[in-house]
This record gives structure tokens, sequence and C-alpha cells, in this order.
């Protein structure tokens, strides 16, 4: 697979009513094009579940992105809900991606067993909840990124071994 789709959804109040600009987003969008990942949607939407939950089932349902990025709302917030809006669309879990980025990020703060990020696959789409600030994205992506590429592999029949040398 040289090249795979991708969707970027930024939960944001303030970012969806203009107020802010969203700056994890474009740190998504250079790292994920280093690896072959094409963004061909991208959105900002309040930290409303519903809107969540449209804007992850629009980008694998409709447009059958490959992976599928959430920025933003993974706190202890009130308004931090992006999880369990996560949650209530995937078909099945994959905790091994939050695992390990906060098994990485502990290393950096004591303050990344706080995320409450999640992973899972809905229809032919790869979904990562990632945190909302541009460092912690990056060095979050920095973690996944080496299995990213072969597990959309996999996942969209293209490789069917997982096992190697």
């Amino acid at each position: 697979m040289d090249k795979f789709s991708v969707g970027i959804i930024t939960v944001s109040d303030k970012g969806s009513k203009g107020e802010r600009t969203d700056a994890s987003g474009p740190v998504i969008e250079e790292m994920i094009k280093q690896i072959g990942g094409h963004v061909e949607k991208y959105v900002v939407v309040p930290d409303e579940k519903q809107d969540i939950k449209e804007a992850i089932i629009d980008m694998s349902d409709k447009f059958g992105l490959n992976l599928i990025l959430t920025t933003g709302g993974t706190g202890f917030s009130k308004r931090d809900i992006t999880p369990e809006a996560t949650l209530e669309v995937l078909e099945r879990h994959v905790p091994g991606i939050p695992e390990a980025m906060r098994a990485k990020s502990l290393q950096i703060t004591p303050k990344a067993m706080l995320s409450r990020a999640q992973a899972g696959i809905r229809k032919q789409s790869l979904v990562i909840n990632l945190p909302g600030s541009p460092k912690s994205v990056r060095e979050n992506l920095e973690v996944i990124i080496p299995a990213l590429k072969h597990g959309i592999e996999i996942l969209t029949g293209q490789a069917s071994e997982c096992g190697g040398k």
C-alpha cells in the first residue's frame, strides 16, 4: 500500500465557532503524509457526542476512509467526551494503540496516565483518539506510526500476514 486515505476530526468548542485556530490537525497531516497518508476529509466539531459520532460515521461509512484520527476531548473536563462518542460507534476495539501511546507518554510526563484515548475499527476504518495539544499529538503519533500502515493493510485485506522474520 503506497497511499491510504485519512480523515481528521478536531474536537473543540472554540474551534468549531472560529474562536481558536486548530494547531493539532496540521501536525497530524504533516506526520501522516510522511508515511503515505492523504487527508481527504477534515472537520472541526464541537465537544458534542452526536457531532463527534456523526463525523466518525460519515468518514467511515460514507467516505470509506482507511484512517480516522480525532484530536481533542480525551481529558477529564465535563466537555471531554471524545472517547465515549468513539466507543459508541466502534465495532471492534484496538486497545494496544492507546496503551502504547500512554506508555511512551508516561516517560515524558506522569499526566499521560490521565489520557482516556480509545482506538478501534469501524467497517474498514481504523479510528484513533489523539490528545488536543500539538506537542502531545506529535509524541503520540511517533509511537504508533511504525505500525499504522501495516494495520491498515491487514484491515483492508491488502496484507494477510502479521508475522515476520
